[in-house]
């Protein structure tokens, strides 16, 4: 007889892992499938890797500003292999911590390849061999891959994915990255601070595009002013590679072409829903444009099967799967108060040179939206603890119901803004007005001032600027 649980969790990356946690601490008896590592691409090839390459870059370009800090050393260098094996070390060591936490709330982890069989039904497949676990609830946590377009279709050699690009076997003097969202962006940041030339090409009309209009301007003149190439409203018609480089054929909007030779292309195009062989079709679950289709609570439609993370659609964040692991496996439970996801309040942070967060509507959004609205900018110079840190570049915005005074949204730019967010988060969270925040007092010396800064300025009242 198949072994039996009450909840059986297919992919152990943030959303999935988060999910069988929950559902334990709960009391249900459950079990996660992983067919590779532990933490998914998250942990393994993804936020946590990129994050530890990030801080070598930083260091890196902090090293070129000895000078301005009252330090001075000579012929020093990177070794890329050492770059890299932190990365993996640090990613194999989240990795490490999260099958001590399987362990820790007893939940069973089984290697394989899962697959839908019947009603209540797993298949896991490894080394050749099946095994049906029957599940009350089945929850699919897949997760997501690079997207791949006719005619850049990656080799891992030459042109590559974010996986090769987490473990380059050289270090290209020459980069294209076609994509500016997140993974794009921060790819090319470490490569370029790490002195690679490096050229973006974004189909849009602006780098970032999911960002405020005004954050992702200020974003691309602090890129082009590091020596960066971007070409917006531009796109890569063709990839020749030849021994050692590629070639691409770019085609602007108005029609003209140009080409560009580099040692590496980087294709961050987007992702698609790891739908495939899951058994999905026959079980019923409905997919659209790759992604699962659930309601608010994360079910799919098909009695005691549930979708969360990647697969489960935008925003494609670690940190919204795990909500939505937290809110599925409470739906399971039938604990009373969960509340479904709302997207809005979900913060986005790229972490580039300069750092990039927001949460809520932009700007334009907020008009399009037929709200009247105030606008707060406070600038980075203006705050004491930036200057002091030799960071004075940088923007907070805040956008206001004119009427009612709630925080629509928040955008930034700048050092740490990313450990910033999560004020306004918790405010939008919370439902604060624009008064309850103006009345907040916040630390000083501290960046943190700015976001009290930026509420002030909505009503004309920013006091250092």
């Amino acid at each position: 007889m198949a072994d039996a649980f009450d909840v059986l969790v297919i992919g152990s990356g943030p959303a999935g892992y988060v999910c069988a946690i929950r559902a334990a601490q709960l009391g249900q008896k459950v079990a996660i499938v992983e067919r590779e590592r532990l933490g998914g691409i998250c942990l393994n090839w993804g936020c946590i890797p990129t994050k530890a390459l990030l801080r070598s870059s930083e260091i890196w370009h902090l090293m070129q500003r000895l000078n301005e800090f009252g330090f001075s050393a000579e012929n020093f260098k990177f070794d890329l292999p050492k770059i890299v094996d932190r990365s993996r070390k640090v990613a194999q060591q989240l990795s490490n911590g999260v099958a001590f936490l399987m362990k820790k709330h007893k939940i069973q982890v089984i290697e394989g390849v899962a697959k839908l069989a019947g009603k209540g039904m797993v298949a896991v497949t490894k080394d050749g061999k099946a095994t049906e676990y029957s599940a009350k609830n089945i929850v699919l946590a897949t997760g997501a891959r690079a997207r791949s377009l006719p005619g850049l279709e990656p080799d891992g050699k030459q042109i590559w994915t974010y996986r090769e690009a987490l473990v380059p076997d050289t270090f290209p003097k020459s980069l294209l990255v076609v994509g500016s969202g997140a993974i794009g962006i921060e790819f090319a940041s470490f490569f370029h601070t790490l002195g690679s030339k490096v050229t973006v090409v974004e189909v849009l009309d602006r780098v970032l595009p999911v960002e405020d209009e005004e954050i992702s301007s200020l974003a691309a003149k602090a890129f082009a002013k590091q020596g960066m190439t971007i070409k917006t409203a531009t796109t890569v018609e063709k990839l020749e590679k030849t021994n050692g480089s590629v070639t691409a054929i770019l085609k602007t909007k108005d029609g003209k072409t140009e080409t560009l030779t580099v040692d590496r292309v980087i294709s961050a195009v987007g992702i698609v829903g790891n739908v495939e062989n899951l058994g999905l079709e026959q079980a019923g679950v409905k997919v659209e444009k790759s992604h699962v289709v659930i309601d608010q609570w994360g079910a799919t439609g098909v009695p005691g099967i549930w979708a969360i993370g990647d697969l489960a659609g935008p925003p494609w964040l670690a940190h919204k799967g795990m909500h939505e692991g937290v809110i599925v496996a409470e739906r399971i439970a039938g604990v009373k108060g969960t509340h479904p996801l709302d997207t809005s309040k979900i913060p986005g942070c790229t972490y580039c040179w300069p750092q990039v967060a927001s949460v809520g509507m932009t700007e334009v959004k907020a008009k399009a939206a037929g709200r009247k609205i105030k606008v707060g900018r406070f600038p980075f110079i203006g705050n004491g603890k930036a200057i002091a840190l030799g960071e004075p570049e940088g923007l907070v915005k805040t956008v206001f119901d004119a009427e009612t005074g709630e925080l629509l949204g928040a955008h930034m730019i700048g050092a740490e803004v990313t450990e910033l967010i999560h004020g306004y988060t918790i405010a939008r969270t919370l439902e604060a007005t624009e008064a309850e925040l103006a009345a907040t007092v916040f630390p000083h010396p501290t960046l943190s001032e700015m976001l009290h800064e930026a509420v002030l300025a909505a009503d004309g009242a920013a006091l250092h600027v």
